[in-house]
């Protein structure tokens, strides 16, 4: 699953050095959640290199002729036309993410999307639901967070195994701060 959970322990004051990750400690928990990436820089020159050679098979029928140089402009914007999709669509999904920041007095949901504003969301983790929708949801395993007056959906890119993943992950955490 594309998440990182960071645990930051606050000082016991027990004694120099010493961490204590208790339920009245005040300890952070931080979680990142990003696309997969299922697309890499080798898989795309692959992608790009295939597209050019089957661009090119039909144009070697017309080497030679004039037709050649009317065919050429179409089989270049169709290449430049995948390249720019490519490069865009993984350039979206490494800006897309998730944060989510919970502690004993607050849990803070940031999501951050390409080009659109941040959308920021908090409430009390004490009256905070966490829902798994597996059936009847817009999507399969649709997780939510309720509370502050507001339903939060969590993980809309993750998959339905990853996002049932993610809700016993959050309900552990959420029971721990309690």
């Amino acid at each position: 699953m594309p998440a990182i959970w960071t645990i930051t322990p606050k000082a016991s004051g027990i004694a120099p050095g010493a961490f204590a990750v208790a339920q009245s400690d005040g300890a952070e928990y931080r979680l990142d959640l990003s696309p997969h990436l299922s697309m890499g820089p080798q898989g795309f020159v692959t992608i790009i290199g295939i597209s050019a050679g089957l661009l090119a098979l039909p144009l070697i029928g017309v080497l030679g002729t004039p037709v050649l140089w009317g065919l050429i402009p179409f089989a270049g914007v169709a290449l430049w036309g995948l390249w720019y999709a490519l490069q865009r669509n993984g350039r979206e999904r490494t800006m897309l993410h998730e944060q989510l920041r919970l502690t004993r007095d607050v849990i803070e949901i940031t999501r951050i999307n390409p080009r659109k504003p941040e959308q920021h969301w908090q409430a009390n983790p004490y009256w905070v639901r966490l829902s798994l929708l597996e059936k009847g949801g817009p999507v399969e395993n649709y997780l939510t967070l309720n509370g502050g007056g507001r339903a939060v959906e969590l993980g809309a890119f993750l998959s339905p195994e990853e996002r049932a993943a993610l809700h016993d992950e959050l309900a552990r955490a959420l029971r721990y701060l309690r």
